[in-house]
Parts: C-alpha cells; sequence; structure tokens
C-alpha cells in the first residue's frame, strides 16, 4: 500500500492537479494518519479553522474499472461558417497556432482528433446547385476554397470529420450534393460519416428562420422520432455510402426510442447528442440552469449530465454502434453571446476536466466540445498580426488539455473510494504503466488530500 499525501493549496483558488505516481511511494508531507474512522469523519466534515483545511482520505483500487480509453475520444465541434476563422482564407497558409492547439489534444503518435463539422450552420449551409432556389433557411454557400482549406487542415494533422448534411430544407439531394463535394474536395479518407440534420428534436420549437409573414419553422409542431426516421431513410439512400451519424439531439427524450432508430437504419453506426450544463440566457436565478459558477460545479452539471445519457450509451453499444457527445459545452448561448462570468473563468476548466472524465466512466466514445468566435466559452481566439498568427487560450481548452495528459490513449480508469466532497478525484492505469491521480479541487477552500494507491 503507498501514501501519497497532496498539501493544502497555499492559496483559496479553485484548483486541479495532476500526479503521476512512478516510485514505490511519494510523500508530500508528513502528518499522522488517522483511523479508518477518522479519515471518514475529517473527510465529511469542513475544518472551522481556515488555516486547517479539511483533510480527504481517497483510496485507489488496483483493476482497471473500464475499457481502454479510444483514440479520438477528445474532439472539437466548429460551425461551417466559422472554421474560417481559425484555419485563416488560405490553405497554403494554414493558421499553424491553431493547428498546434488541435495536436496538444491529441499527443499519442499518430492518434486523430475527430472534427465534428455542423451545429446551427448544418441547416443553414448548402453546396449550390445550378437551377434550384437557394432553399430558405440556408445563408452559407460552401465554396471550393472551403475544401480546399478544410483539406489543408485535415492533411497538417491526423484528423477524422463528422460533417453535417443539411435536413431541415426537405430536400434530399441537398445532402447529397454537400456530401459528394466534401468527398470531392476534402477526400473520402478524412471524412469518417455524415450527420443528417442539426437537433431535430426541436425543428417544430425554434424556427429555422423569420419570413417575410412571420417565423418558419423547419417541420410542424407534431415532428416526431418515428418522423425521422422516415426522412432519415429518404436522405440514407441518396448519401455516398459512409456510415451516418444522428440523432444531434438536442434533448433527451426522442433517445427512448433508440433501439427502433438504431433497427430502422443499419448505417447509423454513430449515436450524437448535444449536451450543455447550463442555458446561457435564463434569468432566474433560482433555476438549477442559470449560468453561474455554483451551478458549473454542481455534481448535477457534471456527474448528473453523464448520468443522463448513460443507459443510452450502453443500449448503442449492445446495438453495435458508438455513443459520441459531438457537441458539449458549459452554457447554450441561444443567442446570449455576451453573457460572460461563468464560461469564460477558470471554473469552466474544472467543470469541463471533471465532466470529461465523467462521460468517459459512462462508456462514451468520444467528445467533441463546441468553439464558436465570440462566445464565452470559445476555447481559443486566433488572430493574424503582420508578425503572424497568435492566440489567446480560454479556459475550457486547458480542462481539455489536463484530460489529455490525464487520460491517455488507452488509459483505462482505476476505480476510487472517496466521500462526497468539492474534491473529485480520478485515476487511471496507462500503457506506459503509470498511474495517473487528478484532483479537482472545486472548493474556494483548500483542501489536504491523501491517498491510498494499491
Amino acid at each position: 500500500m503507498r501514501v501519497v499525501r497532496w498539501p493544502r493549496a497555499q492559496t483559496t483558488i479553485l484548483a486541479a492537479l495532476t500526479l503521476v505516481v512512478l516510485g514505490a511511494a511519494v510523500w508530500f508531507v508528513t502528518a499522522a494518519t488517522n483511523s479508518p474512522r477518522d479519515s471518514a469523519r475529517a473527510a465529511a466534515a469542513p475544518s472551522a479553522d481556515p488555516a486547517d483545511p479539511p483533510m480527504l482520505y481517497a483510496t485507489v483500487g488496483a483493476a482497471p474499472a473500464g475499457p481502454p480509453r479510444p483514440a479520438g475520444f477528445l474532439g472539437l465541434s466548429f460551425e461551417y461558417s466559422a472554421l474560417e476563422a481559425y484555419t485563416g482564407a488560405n490553405p497554403d497558409a494554414l493558421d499553424p497556432v491553431f493547428v498546434q492547439l488541435l495536436r496538444n489534444l491529441a499527443p499519442g503518435d499518430g492518434e486523430p482528433i475527430v472534427l465534428r463539422i455542423g451545429g446551427n450552420s448544418t441547416d443553414a449551409t448548402w453546396w449550390p446547385l445550378a437551377g434550384t432556389a437557394t432553399p430558405g433557411g440556408v445563408h452559407y454557400a460552401l465554396t471550393p476554397a472551403w475544401l480546399a482549406e478544410t483539406r489543408a487542415l485535415v492533411t497538417a494533422l491526423p484528423t477524422r470529420l463528422i460533417m453535417g448534411v443539411n435536413l431541415a430544407a426537405g430536400r434530399p439531394q441537398v445532402a447529397a450534393a454537400e456530401a459528394r463535394a466534401f468527398l470531392r474536395g476534402i477526400g473520402s479518407p478524412y471524412v469518417s460519416a455524415f450527420e443528417v440534420g442539426n437537433e431535430p428534436d426541436v425543428y417544430g420549437v425554434f424556427p429555422w428562420y423569420a419570413g417575410p409573414d412571420g417565423p418558419v419553422y423547419a417541420r410542424g409542431g407534431r415532428y416526431d422520432l418515428s418522423a425521422f426516421i422516415g426522412q432519415l431513410d429518404r436522405w440514407q439512400a441518396v448519401l455516398p455510402g459512409l456510415p451516418v451519424a444522428g440523432p444531434a439531439l438536442a434533448e433527451l427524450p426522442w433517445l427512448r426510442g433508440l433501439s427502433t432508430l438504431l433497427r430502422s437504419d443499419p448505417r447509423l453506426r454513430v449515436v450524437t447528442v448535444h449536451r450543455y450544463a447550463l442555458q446561457g440566457c435564463v434569468t432566474n436565478s433560482r433555476s438549477p440552469a442559470y449560468p453561474s459558477i455554483a451551478n458549473l460545479l454542481s455534481d448535477r452539471s457534471s456527474r448528473g449530465l453523464a448520468a443522463a445519457i448513460a443507459p443510452y450509451v450502453a443500449l448503442a453499444h449492445q446495438n453495435g454502434a458508438q455513443f459520441r457527445v459531438d457537441e458539449l459545452n458549459s452554457a447554450a448561448l441561444a443567442g446570449c453571446l455576451d453573457r460572460t462570468g461563468v464560461s469564460n473563468t477558470f471554473a469552466s476548466a474544472l467543470w469541463m476536466l471533471d465532466t470529461l472524465f465523467n462521460l468517459a466512466s459512462v462508456g462514451v466514445d468520444g467528445v467533441n466540445v463546441h468553439s464558436l468566435p465570440g462566445a464565452a466559452y470559445e476555447l481559443f481566439s486566433v488572430r493574424r498580426t503582420p508578425a503572424g498568427w497568435d492566440a489567446a487560450v480560454h479556459p475550457d481548452y486547458y480542462g481539455m488539455l489536463m484530460f489529455a495528459q490525464a487520460f491517455p490513449p488507452g488509459a483505462r480508469l482505476l476505480p476510487v473510494h472517496a466521500p462526497a466532497t468539492p474534491v473529485k478525484v480520478w485515476a487511471s492505469t496507462g500503457p506506459d504503466g503509470h498511474t495517473r491521480v487528478t484532483l479537482i479541487n472545486k472548493d474556494s477552500r483548500p483542501h489536504r488530500v491523501e491517498l491510498q494507491l494499491p
């Protein structure tokens, strides 16, 4: 048995730490070890003296508690209309800072990074068709230049793409034209799946576009999963023969019919959903979805987010499909691009780190964190100056980066026994034989941690 002690933090800021345990024992402080009964009492009861932080006792088990982390688990999501803001407009002079920021998240030798291109812009984008009028809700046209920029990106580092194709327009030929353009202009080796539509479960809730006579909806209010399945069959009939991803859900109720969906559509190999911990435009401070640091760091926003989809992850696997959260971030914007003070704080880095571990623990096959220029949750902002490209890196990215280092491809989670406190403990064993322990302090107070390792 090895004992590792993490000394109390010297400041009261929120913090995260990953330890890589190499030797037989690592000692950070010298202190007496309490009995198990005293340990549980100390972990559960807060210290009254701020100079004497509470002690957490955690035990790491020896037997791995899950499958190896797949390569490509960690990915990003970008809008069609926003990708050029990161890559630059010249495929022969791709933004090298952006490329390196992506490469940092896939540190394994040859590990691909999975990019999902879509989001709201999926149903607002098309490849122009001769003799066909632009669909009403479409305002972004793909071009050969866009394809060249994207091809330059995917050839600069190992990349696999999930490409959204238009469903809202109601014309299968629009999606087919997009898909053919992607294979022709980017290359079929780089495209792993076509994602049909974006959040069709709310097509009848949120307008697709504003028409001269009022809002126009992509589908009527009775549009449901069975109607989606029928349309998915029509779209698959004209799409090139690659796997299909979907249904790219905004909410979870449609997942109750996941077995039916998977039986109906054998090409659907990647089940996709979108998850946000909070809602950016909520103004009721008593709502658990209200954008506050306290709500973001609550267990509901990390463990609860993962637990809600866990049964469907297992169901997808039973049917031979992957399950991917291909749009994730702290707070859904719903137009509130200027709400700051939560998603752009260090608290979001802690939320991101803990949430990624929670999603991995329920068997999710991959996660794509959404980044949008100007949003409070943007991972990084890049710009070109006379001296070259530079970037400002934002908190969510640091949470992703730490996860990539703390839980590399091929690593397996180890069981951790610890009381419920604001300090979260995650442990893994890697192919390199190292045990990595990640400590996440979501509290504003410092804590001391004593780990028992196998």
